[in-house]
C-alpha cells in the first residue's frame, strides 16, 4: 500500500512538474517575443531592466529550470535532485514574500518612482519625435490599449500630439484627446487587479509548499530505502 502510494506521489510530482515546465517554456516565448516586437524601455528608460519583457524572461528561465530538476528528480528518484528542488522552491517563495512585503511598505515612493521615470521616458520619446516614427511605438501602444495620453494629460506631449492621443476629429483644428493621463490609467488598473493578483500569489505559494512536501517525502523515502544518489 505504502509502496503503491509513493508511485502515485511520484508520478504526480512527474506530470506536475512537466506542465509547470510547458508554462515556463510559454513564459519564456512570450518574454522573447515582447522583446523582439515591443521594446518597452522607452517608457521607463532607468527602470529598463524591469520592463515586462525581462521579467517573463526571467520567470520563463527561473520556472523551466526548477521544473526540469523536480521532474527528473522525481523520475530517476535522485535525492541530490529533489533536494536541490526543494531548497530552489524554498527560495523563491522567500522571495516573493520578502517581494510583497516591500511593495506594500514602498508603495508610495515606488509609484512616484514610476512616476518620475515615466516623464523622463516622454522625454525622451519627444526628442526623438521629429526624427524617427518608431520613437513613439511604445508610447502608442500603452496609449491605445489603456485608452490614456501622456503621463497626467495630454498637455505632457506639448505641441507634438502623437496620433494615438486622438479620439475623434483628428484632423480638425481642435481634435479631441483621450482625457486621463497613463500614469493615473496604470495605477488604477493595477489597484483593480490588486485583489486578483494577490490570491494568484497565495495559490502559487500554495503549490510550492505543496511540491516541497512532495518533495521531501519522495526525498525520505528514497533515503529509507538506501537508494542513494542512483541515477
Amino acid at each position: 500500500m505504502a509502496q503503491g502510494c509513493l508511485k502515485c506521489l511520484k508520478y504526480t510530482m512527474c506530470f506536475a512538474n512537466f506542465l509547470c515546465f510547458i508554462c515556463g517554456v510559454a513564459v519564456l516565448g512570450l518574454g522573447i517575443y515582447m522583446t523582439v516586437f515591443f521594446r518597452m524601455a522607452a517608457l521607463t528608460p532607468t527602470l529598463a531592466s524591469f520592463n515586462v519583457a525581462n521579467m517573463l524572461l526571467v520567470s520563463g528561465i527561473v520556472i523551466t529550470c526548477v521544473s526540469f530538476l523536480g521532474f527528473l528528480g522525481a523520475l530517476k528518484e535522485n535525492r541530490c535532485l529533489l533536494l536541490t528542488f526543494f531548497l530552489l522552491l524554498f527560495l523563491l517563495m522567500l522571495v516573493e514574500l520578502t517581494v510583497a512585503c516591500l511593495l506594500l511598505m514602498y508603495e508610495s515612493k515606488i509609484g512616484a518612482m514610476v512616476e518620475n521615470d515615466l516623464r523622463e521616458g516622454l522625454r525622451t520619446a519627444k526628442t526623438g519625435f521629429a526624427n524617427s516614427t518608431d520613437v513613439n511605438n511604445e508610447w502608442d501602444l500603452v496609449q491605445t490599449q489603456f485608452d490614456c495620453c501622456g503621463v497626467m494629460n495630454v498637455t505632457d506631449w506639448g505641441a507634438e500630439v502623437p496620433k494615438s492621443c486622438c479620439l475623434d476629429r483628428c484632423d480638425s483644428v481642435k481634435p479631441r484627446y483621450r482625457e486621463k493621463g497613463c500614469f493615473v490609467t496604470l495605477k488604477e488598473f493595477f489597484e483593480d487587479n490588486f485583489l486578483t493578483t494577490g490570491i494568484s500569489v497565495i495559490v502559487f505559494c500554495m503549490f510550492e509548499v505543496l511540491g516541497m512536501c512532495f518533495a521531501m517525502t519522495l526525498f525520505c523515502h528514497i533515503s529509507r530505502s538506501g537508494l542513494g544518489y542512483k541515477l
